[in-house]
């Protein structure tokens, strides 16, 4: 009997270490190409920024799982943020369709092993339990409610002194696209709308971002700061 107990604590221990390991793959790679929003603050996408909820039970998503599912969203232009799992849309009357493939996320909880519940101090065991969420733009004869576009998000939200702040600087602020940079061959300075923003003050902080490199190279002499701008970039890529 110790001997079955112990080679399950070694297989569950294995397993959550596979588990921590898949997650942190999945992390490094959203960091790589950019898509989380601690990296880029805007979405590439039409999607409404907000948490991931679940389509049924209407709750969100939390911890890692807002993580990879905003990578999952941003990756594949879904227009929502809403998500369920095979059986859900069944249960909801529609169906995955054919050849979708789905975000795994992760439960994590924990439980007291049947033989210990009797004691006076019984220890909790942790665990994590991976299934598999589906956006519902990838189900068919879902009921409206769950597929209906949300609500857009307003065009922008003013901050006063940051207004005065960005037109007394002058400079050639350029709104559209899907990246934010300062061009100082064309000195100009381009940003992506607000609407596209998860939090618009973000809009305000690259804007302001950007515009600090517009007043440095008004500021150094050419060849300094393009200097910095090299050192900058070889310390991101050395880090």
């Amino acid at each position: 009997m110790a001997t079955r107990a112990k080679a399950s604590a070694v297989r569950s221990s294995a397993e959550r270490a596979d588990i921590y390991q898949e997650v942190t793959d999945r992390i490094v790679t959203e960091l790589e190409n950019g898509r989380l929003p601690w990296v880029q603050p805007w979405s590439n996408t039409v999607a409404t920024p907000s948490v991931p909820r679940n389509a049924t039970t209407g709750r969100r998503y939390s911890g890692i799982n807002v993580l990879l599912l905003w990578g999952s969203q941003q990756k594949s232009g879904f227009p929502t943020q809403r998500w369920l799992t095979f059986r859900q849309a069944l249960a909801a009357g529609g169906n995955v369709r054919r050849g979708e493939k789905g975000t795994t996320v992760f439960f994590a909880s924990t439980f007291v092993p049947d033989g210990h519940k009797q004691e006076s101090d019984p220890r909790a065991v942790p665990f994590l339990k991976r299934f598999t969420v589906f956006n519902v733009q990838q189900c068919d004869d879902l009921p409206a409610e769950m597929t209906a576009a949300p609500l857009p998000q307003p065009d922008h939200v003013t901050v006063p002194r940051a207004e005065s702040l960005l037109r007394a600087t002058g400079a050639d602020l350029r709104i559209g696209g899907d990246k934010a940079f300062y061009m100082p061959s064309l000195d100009y300075i381009q940003i992506p709308p607000r609407h596209a923003y998860f939090d618009q003050i973000n809009w305000y902080r690259t804007a302001l971002h950007e515009v600090g490199h517009n007043a440095a190279i008004r500021i150094m002499p050419h060849g300094l700061y393009k200097e910095t701008l090299v050192e900058r970039r070889y310390t991101f890529d050395s880090a």
